[in-house]
């Protein structure tokens, strides 16, 4: 049984590694052509400001007096560019958010590896892209973009890790730091040559990461006075930024901005998930090569935001959060980031319908080129008569739609073309997706049969060790035939052999082989399997198809848990219901009395909200405390026994009722210094250390 045991560890280890080879490669592909607009872009310089955690609701509501939140970013919407919101995606997270922003793809699901702080794939970037670039912000985000990129064009200047303290008297102090040493870096350039030609040379970029809002929603929630008072303050800084960066290059007209978000945050203080409040971020943009506002009678939108935020009379112009990064290519005229998925939003350009058209172009090419590679990939590690091509998307088609493109730009038929250019990218988009999963069926049927034929055996062994199901059968296994083991011999090197021609990756022989000895070890059991279906033919048919329906509306009721808590009410109430089925209410009154009263208990919980709004420390202190007076309870129930295991008993129980002590005591001063934002005591890390 021992081994039983370790080969079943090892085949569920396999089975949890096959998630990742399944669900989570990197889509990322490498080796395409640079791709940009080629007429001269608006812009000559770029400013980005993101303010990490910020919701877009947060931003664009009035404050308690009726008065703009941020009265800077409302005056921009009303007179000077335009406005919308910004879709994220799963997980709603900082890095992630940053790489959707700035390389134009959304989360490389392989970075689940490094706990998404980092990517295991180089990828390209508008920051990489730029003649220079010059970041302020927190070091886990400007690191990312610097890391790994040739050249000395980037320029990194962050505070210190330790820093970033939920607990901090201020945070605050991380979005001024960042203002105040834009200022400063702007005056040593006056005083400074070789720095001043720089920050006057075209496709430049300057990235202000502000982190001050979300670490004050961590701490305080986004419904906080810390939190508000946040967004003024980034409101005001944003100002002098932008009227220093004016007054410093004259007024030239020649700087694009702009100001959005990474993600949301939801009531209660947390990200990652796909919440609104989570995924809906502010996106304002103003300045060279940006529409000005367009007042409307109208808009498309069936929410109640617009009323709210009373800008119902301003053009709304909704983008998913990876449409940034093209805009901004756009806007300065640098190469589309080659990763990048995003479709440039053209309703937000403020220029020729020219430059629109061939805009839109560039970023069907781009998006094209990841198509071809991935194809061509995916074509080279396959055996021909097995390759099966995207459909949609043949070469002959591709041709005649940039062939079509390219005749309604010279035409002057520019808004055809920037049609067919669209359907080009939806359909590159659908052919990426396509190439991605392309092994997902072959390997989910691999890792189902190894799945199903484990479960099998594993319930084989049980009924011949543990059941009278199989009384005829002998406990002894008697020596398979020969044509078994060889048919699945034979099997296995057909398989390793049809692995191996297509140069597949080891895993992949993993996966595929491991069901072949699983299944052998099955059938070796075919007496058991015959002697079990006999027995159950001996039963009632009734008696059969209750039990059948029993056992599948219990796993019912587990998958639709996953959607629906409530469910889980049902089937404690149904666990609650047991003893009455059964003779055990009758032969134990008090067990089935005490189950029925837990199980009703415990069908409460699921009806509960899933995370509090806030935190209250009476209800864990609370909890601590029955912790406590159930442990004396037991402690006092093992005093009256008189076993020689009582001594050990007594010792073990006494220092958990210590380790719950210290616990109350650590989540009561940490709760209280929290409030007093003192931080986190070191004492009470100690604390929660050795406890642990």
């Amino acid at each position: 049984m021992l081994l039983l045991f370790i080969l079943g560890l090892l085949v569920h280890f396999v089975f949890f590694g096959s998630i990742f080879d399944i669900y989570f490669t990197s889509p990322l592909v490498h080796g395409m052509t640079p791709q940009f607009t080629p007429l001269p872009p608006p812009a000559k310089r770029l400013v980005l400001f993101v303010a990490d955690g910020l919701r877009a609701d947060a931003l664009y509501e009035f404050d308690e007096n009726g008065n703009p939140r941020a009265p800077f970013i409302r005056n921009i919407i009303m007179h000077e560019g335009s406005w919308g919101i910004s879709h994220t995606r799963v997980p709603t997270e900082s890095r992630p958010g940053h790489v959707a922003l700035i390389a134009g793809f959304y989360e490389d699901v392989s970075a689940v590896a490094k706990g998404w702080k980092e990517n295991p794939v180089g990828f390209d970037s508008l920051i990489n892209e730029s003649k220079y670039t010059w970041s302020w912000g927190s070091p886990d985000i400007l690191t990312m973009f610097a890391k790994g990129v040739g050249g000395d064009h980037i320029y990194t200047y962050s505070y210190d890790a330790e820093s970033e303290d939920f607990g901090a008297h201020d945070v605050t102090k991380l979005d001024t730091w960042v203002f105040d040493h834009v200022k400063e870096f702007f005056h040593a350039a006056r005083n400074n040559q070789s720095l001043f030609s720089k920050v006057n040379e075209e496709k430049i970029v300057f990235f202000l990461h502000l982190l001050g809002i979300d670490t004050n929603g961590h701490a305080h929630r986004p419904t906080s006075r810390e939190y508000k008072d946040n967004i003024k303050v980034v409101d005001d800084g944003i100002k002098e930024i932008v009227s220093m960066l004016e007054h410093f290059y004259g007024n030239d007209g020649k700087t694009a901005f702009i100001f959005t978000s990474d993600h949301g945050m939801t009531d209660w203080g947390f990200h990652g998930a796909g919440h609104p409040s989570e995924t809906l971020t502010p996106f304002v943009t103003w300045g060279a090569g940006i529409k000005y506002p367009q007042k409307v009678s109208a808009q498309k939108f069936d929410d109640a935001f617009l009323k709210e935020w009373k800008l119902e009379n301003w053009k709304r112009q909704d983008i998913h959060q990876a449409d940034v990064a093209p805009l901004m290519a756009s806007l300065i005229g640098v190469p589309f980031p080659l990763n990048s998925v995003g479709i440039l939003p053209i309703d937000y350009l403020n220029n020729t319908d020219l430059f629109r058209a061939e805009s839109m172009f560039t970023n069907a090419m781009q998006i094209l080129e990841q198509f071809k590679v991935k194809m061509t990939q995916k074509k080279e590690a396959i055996l021909p008569f097995f390759f099966t091509p995207f459909k949609l998307l043949s070469e002959s088609k591709q041709l005649n739609i940039l062939r079509k493109a390219r005749s309604y730009i010279k035409q002057r038929k520019y808004d055809e073309a920037v049609s067919l250019c669209k359907e080009l990218i939806h359909l590159a988009l659908k052919g990426l997706s396509y190439y991605h999963t392309y092994d997902r069926f072959f390997l989910g049927v691999s890792v189902v049969l190894g799945f199903v034929g484990w479960t099998s055996y594993a319930s084989l062994l049980i009924i011949k060790s543990h059941s009278n199901l199989t009384r005829g059968v002998s406990k002894e296994v008697k020596k398979p035939s020969h044509l078994l083991a060889c048919s699945f011999i034979a099997i296995g090197v057909f398989v390793a052999f049809f692995l191996l021609i297509q140069d597949c990756p080891w895993t992949y022989y993993v996966y595929c082989l491991l069901p072949i000895p699983i299944w052998y070890a099955v059938l070796r059991e075919f007496r058991v399997i015959q002697d079990f279906v006999l027995s159950l033919l001996t039963f009632p048919l009734s008696q059969l198809v209750a039990y059948l329906f029993i056992f599948t509306l219990g796993i019912e009721v587990l998958v639709l848990s996953f959607f629906y808590r409530y469910t889980l009410t049902a089937g404690l109430v149904a666990f609650a219901c047991w003893p009455f089925i059964t003779q055990l209410r009758t032969r134990a009154k008090s067990i089935s009395l005490s189950w029925i009263f837990f199980s009703l208990l415990l069908a409460v919980f699921p009806l509960m909200p899933v995370v509090g709004r806030k935190p209250d420390i009476f209800l864990v202190m609370g909890a601590g405390s029955l912790v406590l007076l159930l442990s004396l309870c037991v402690v006092t129930s093992l005093l009256k026994r008189k076993d020689h295991f009582i001594n050990e008993e007594l010792l073990l129980h006494l220092f958990q009722m210590l380790s719950i002590v210290l616990s109350m005591y650590v989540v009561y001063t940490t709760h209280d210094s929290l409030l007093k934002k003192q931080g986190l005591p070191l004492f009470n890390q100690i604390i929660s250390w050795i406890t642990l």
